[in-house]
């Protein structure tokens, strides 16, 4: 009796489908100085499983003008179970990072119009009951800076 009771609960559970990624939104400066240049994003997801998991986001990275400038550190998300939800995704990047040799053209006239073409691109990877899967990530958006 108490096994057949453990196994309809364990059937019932849903498990089998990782969470939605909905995409990355609302890209925005949060601050922006001469020394750093804050960004902030959201990437929405929904997840319709009776158990959580975890997120992280190691794997994505930050381009400015084309140009890697930042890494997320390795940071869990714990997932909620059926539940939609947001992960915050905010990166200081120090505005020397951005200047190189080769983009130093690209880099004045992003500070003479106040634009700098953001972009977020890697994967996020999701884990659950030693199951794992990654989604992919890529979004641009050009932002208005202020210095």
């Amino acid at each position: 009796m108490l096994i057949s009771i453990f196994f309809s609960l364990l059937l019932n559970c849903t498990v089998t489908e990782k969470p939605e990624f909905i995409g990355i939104e609302n890209i925005n400066v949060l601050d922006s100085n001469i020394k750093t240049i804050t960004l902030s994003a959201d990437a929405n997801f929904i997840n319709p499983n009776d158990v959580g998991g975890t997120l992280k986001t190691d794997n994505l990275k930050v381009y400015i003008n084309d140009t890697e400038v930042a890494k997320f550190e390795a940071k869990s998300f714990d997932v909620p179970s059926n539940k939609s939800f947001i992960i915050p995704l905010t990166v200081a990047i120090a505005t020397d990072s951005i200047i190189d040799k080769k983009s130093i053209g690209g880099l004045l006239g992003s500070l003479i119009s106040q634009r700098l073409k953001v972009q977020y691109k890697g994967k996020i990877d999701y884990k659950v009951l030693g199951y794992s899967s990654s989604y992919d990530v890529d979004k641009t958006q050009d932002l208005k800076i202020k210095l």
